[in-house]
């Protein structure tokens, strides 16, 4: 018993195919270019938090919110096939609640603690994770919400930003991957194909939940804290 449970543990298990890429794993090259990618998003992230919370102090709290429901969800690696995992992103909150650029720094901010504190990621692999995560993930959830608030149904769009957003995260990561290291055979498609592959049969059960609860915690939010919603101009003063 001891020695199937170290083969699954050990044999098993191909840490590049985790959402978040895994400490070494890119060649230096594509580590360098998505740092390079991700930094100036980061810097403007920097400026917008900067303006929210000078303007308005009082959402601090709700920016704290924001970030750790990115970093709670984030933090729950769940089993995929292939001895990979999975799990959801948490940025499509505050993506509807302050806009993508602020998510791009509380988003990296997570990634980083992450990999310090639960070995969940890097710190060579910072940008690229970064990027899907915290700047892929957020731009796509922010522009998702904006589209479908033009019905005038707010759950629905919170709903699908969130789920949306966690699907998007999964194919940039998909797309690094598959770029870094294409395949011998159908180069660049034919991995990425691979690498998608194995995310999609639990990540979209988890998109899904990822969604249901970003919309829970909506709901929380708008019988708690509406105020801080009004401030924001994303529910109306009754």
């Amino acid at each position: 018993m001891a020695a199937v449970s170290f083969y699954f543990i050990v044999c098993l298990p191909k840490p590049a195919y985790a959402m978040h890429i895994m400490e070494g794993y890119l060649p230096p090259g594509w580590a360098i270019f998505w740092w390079v990618v991700a930094l100036p998003f980061f810097v403007l992230g920097l400026r917008s938090l900067s303006r929210i919370t000078q303007a308005t102090p009082e959402l601090k709290l709700l920016l704290a919110l924001a970030g750790a429901f990115t970093f709670v969800l984030s933090a729950l690696k769940m089993p995929s096939v292939t001895g990979s995992s999975s799990h959801p992103t948490g940025t499509g909150l505050g993506a509807v609640l302050f806009g993508p650029l602020a998510m791009s720094v509380l988003g990296s901010l997570v990634l980083l603690f992450q990999a310090l504190l639960l070995a969940h990621g890097g710190l060579t692999t910072l940008g690229a994770n970064a990027f899907s995560m915290a700047i892929a993930g957020p731009f796509v959830a922010f522009g998702i919400y904006r589209l479908v608030m033009q019905t005038g149904r707010q759950r629905l769009a919170i709903f699908l930003a969130s789920a949306v957003a966690d699907l998007a995260t999964y194919l940039v990561t998909s797309v690094q991957l598959a770029l870094a290291f294409p395949a011998a055979t159908g180069g660049f498609m034919a991995s990425l194909i691979k690498f998608t592959g194995i995310f999609a049969i639990t990540q979209v059960p988890l998109a899904i939940s990822e969604g249901f609860l970003t919309v829970l915690v909506w709901n929380w939010l708008y019988n708690y804290g509406r105020q801080e919603l009004e401030m924001l101009q994303l529910i109306k003063n009754d």
